[in-house]
């Protein structure tokens, strides 16, 4: 069982309240920083080699000011390209993530850097995952390694036993008051009200609490190396709607519990954060980390 401890909160894509810089940007990062931040969150996508752009998307013209894919980028390319945000082209460079351990090596205090790895499908190698591993090694402990794809973390743990690992469980177990998303898995609506492409979710068979510690016993064993889950905050609030409480759940055995992505602003945000709270819950993910840690 976890001690219970005041909620860490995580920077969403390096969020801080008012500030003017883009998301995944060099200065929001470091105004995160500055900031005392307990957690920035960023996403990246692996280059053709050397590196890793910090974007959410595989296509370049999603986010950037390129066209193509991430993928298919050289280092001398990536260099170039400056951030899309609100439909626009910004002034600000896309960062590398050798340009991010850098910035973090210059402010050598507590704040942690969660990388969410966004290449979801394997690999032909290991290469892009060496090279990531080689690319954070300065940071040490300082580095959380997250993704839904468990096949990568899997794999990352076998190549770096000692690295901190943080599983989404969103491709396997999800609710969406808004239906169903067919690009995103799980693919399905089952008998429980639940986003579930597994065969438990076709009938009605057990209570919902027994069906969410099958499902949750079920994705523990796809990585039992994690030290935390990543899982959406209306998942969470559904399943303890249900009686079934994912934190204490976890807690039994050793893990922590993030909820993403809940801001202060959101209808039911504040309301959903503190029944969190009082469940237990060890990190919020956000886009408003001041104003919901006064709120709370």
């Amino acid at each position: 069982m976890l001690p219970i401890r005041p909620p860490v909160f995580v920077h969403h894509m390096a969020a801080l309240d008012g500030s003017p810089y883009p998301p995944n940007s060099l200065e929001a990062i470091r105004a995160c920083l500055e900031a005392g931040a307990d957690f920035v969150e960023i996403d990246v996508t692996a280059l053709a080699a050397d590196d890793y752009l910090l974007v959410h998307d595989p296509a370049l013209e999603h986010e950037t000011s390129g066209i193509g894919d991430v993928g298919a980028a050289t280092i001398e390319q990536a260099r170039r390209l400056t951030i899309r945000h609100g439909g626009s082209i910004t002034p600000y460079p896309v960062p590398l993530l050798s340009q991010v351990v850098a910035l973090f090596r210059d402010y050598p205090g507590s704040t942690r850097l969660q990388i969410d790895y966004k290449n979801v499908f394997p690999m032909e190698d290991d290469e892009p995952l060496r090279r990531l591993l080689r690319l954070i090694e300065p940071l040490g402990e300082r580095v959380l390694v997250s993704s839904g794809a468990d096949w990568h973390l899997r794999r990352l743990r076998a190549l770096s036993p000692r690295l901190d690992l943080g599983f989404d469980i969103g491709f396997y177990l999800d609710y969406r008051p808004d239906g169903a998303d067919e690009q995103q898995p799980p693919f399905r609506l089952g008998a429980y009200g639940y986003h579930d492409d597994h065969l438990l979710a076709t009938r009605r068979l057990l209570s919902p609490a027994r069906y969410l510690d099958e499902r949750c016993q079920l994705l523990l064993s796809a990585l039992p190396s994690a030290s935390t889950w990543y899982v959406s905050y209306r998942l969470l609030i559904r399943c303890l709607q249900d009686g079934f409480n994912m934190v204490d759940w976890l807690h039994q055995r050793g893990l922590k519990l993030d909820a993403w992505t809940i801001d202060s602003h959101h209808p039911n945000g504040i309301e959903s954060a503190r029944m969190l709270l009082d469940a237990g819950i060890d990190q919020f993910t956000t886009n408003t980390p001041t104003a919901l840690r006064d709120s709370l």
